[in-house]
C-alpha cells in the first residue's frame, strides 16, 4: 500500500471516500478504533451522542446506546490518532465531544492555536457547496501549520434537522439525511490536503 497517502477514520462504506485512489478508507465494518497508523488521518468519529438532542433523547428513552457521550470511544480515538500520526478531525459545531476531550471552543474566524500544541477551527460547509450552513469544528494536528481554509459564512439555501417552531416564514427547506450528513467534494478534497500536510514522518510513538 506504497501508494496509500493518508487514512479516512469513521466514513461511509459507500461515502465519498469510498475507492478514492490514495485513500485508506475505514468504514464502520473495519472498526476504526483499530487503527494503527502510520498514515496520517482525516478523522469523522459519530456524532449523534454528541449533540444537543441526545440529552432529551436520553430522557425520553433512557439505555446505555442513547447516553450521551457513550459512543464506544469512537472519538478519543480518533483524537488520539490525530494526535499521533498527523491529521484532522472533524465534528458538527457546538459539539459537547471538544468540552468532554478539553479542546478549546473556535472563536471568530481562522485557525486558533492550542495549549496541547494543535488548531481549531470553525468552517461553514456551505463555503465549499453544502446547502446547509453545515457549521463544522476542526482539530488540527501536525508538524506543519495548517493552511487557510474558506472562512466565508454563506447562507444556505437549505436546513439541517427540525424545523424551527416559530413558523413557515423561519424555515428553509429541509435536507434528506443522506445529503445532510454528506460531505462536499471540494471540503473532503480539503481535509486530505490537510492531513498530508500535517504527517509527521518521524512520528514512532
Amino acid at each position: 500500500m506504497s501508494d496509500v497517502l493518508c487514512a479516512a477514520l469513521f466514513v461511509q462504506p459507500d461515502g465519498c471516500y469510498a475507492g478514492l485512489p490514495g485513500v485508506d478508507a475505514w468504514p464502520e465494518h473495519r472498526d476504526a478504533r483499530l487503527y494503527s497508523g502510520p498514515l496520517p488521518v482525516v478523522a469523522h468519529p459519530p456524532c449523534q451522542l454528541w449533540g444537543a438532542m441526545a440529552a432529551v433523547n436520553y430522557a425520553r428513552w433512557g439505555g446505555e446506546h442513547n447516553r450521551p457521550g457513550n459512543d464506544g470511544g469512537c472519538f478519543a480515538s480518533a483524537l488520539a490518532n490525530v494526535r499521533r500520526f498527523g491529521g484532522v478531525l472533524e465534528h458538527p459545531a457546538k459539539t459537547r465531544a471538544w468540552a468532554a476531550h478539553g479542546l478549546p471552543k473556535p472563536k471568530g474566524a481562522g485557525w486558533q492555536r492550542t495549549t496541547c500544541g494543535g488548531w481549531v477551527c470553525e468552517v461553514w460547509q456551505s463555503a465549499y457547496g453544502h446547502r446547509a450552513n453545515k457549521a463544522t469544528w476542526l482539530y488540527y494536528y501536525g508538524t506543519n501549520p495548517p493552511f487557510e481554509l474558506r472562512w466565508e459564512r454563506q447562507e444556505g439555501t437549505h436546513q439541517i434537522g427540525f424545523h424551527d417552531q416559530r413558523g413557515k416564514a423561519a424555515n428553509k427547506p429541509t435536507l434528506g439525511k443522506r445529503e445532510a450528513n454528506a460531505t462536499p467534494l471540494e471540503f473532503r478534497d480539503e481535509l486530505l490536503r490537510l492531513a498530508m500536510k500535517a504527517h509527521n514522518l518521524n512520528s514512532t510513538t
